[in-house]
């Protein structure tokens, strides 16, 4: 069934959270983490995700079998004993995004920044070597 939808809000999420199915997290939340957008230059890739509410120490990147991993956690249901909530929306939980950046990219090659929100990476292009089978002797004594 189709709903109308106003600036990405449903016009019934507030009708609808009452029902005990609803999930914690809206959708259009799930939807709106870690959207990345990626720019190819000559030299290489440049990569910025939205990471909105994360803090520095809350991400993590992870380059592993040629795939960086982006992990972020937090924990933003801060609670506050004062008063009586009407509505609540906070995240609380971790969301992670992979890409192939190529197996023979190390650690070092990879730039990152984090600033105002946004995860900045910067990934080089590296000419894919052709990997050359290497023949192994054994020695034979005697």
């Amino acid at each position: 069934m189709l709903v109308p939808s106003i600036f990405g809000d449903s016009v019934l999420n507030d009708w609808l959270d009452d029902f005990p199915f609803r999930g914690h997290m809206p959708e259009m939340q799930v939807n709106q983490l870690m959207k990345t957008d990626i720019r190819e230059h000559e030299k290489g890739y440049e990569l910025d995700i939205d990471l909105p509410g994360f803090k520095k120490e809350d991400i993590k990147a992870v380059l592993k079998d040629g795939y960086l991993t982006i992990e972020a956690h937090t924990n933003q249901n801060q609670d506050n004993k004062e008063g009586k909530y009407i509505r609540r929306e906070r995240y609380v939980g971790s969301c992670s995004r992979s890409f192939y950046v190529g197996e023979d990219m190390t650690e070092e090659d990879i730039r990152a920044k984090f600033e105002d929100g946004i995860l900045k990476l910067s990934i080089p292009k590296k000419e894919i070597q052709p990997k050359v089978e290497q023949k192994k002797y054994i020695s034979i004594e005697g």
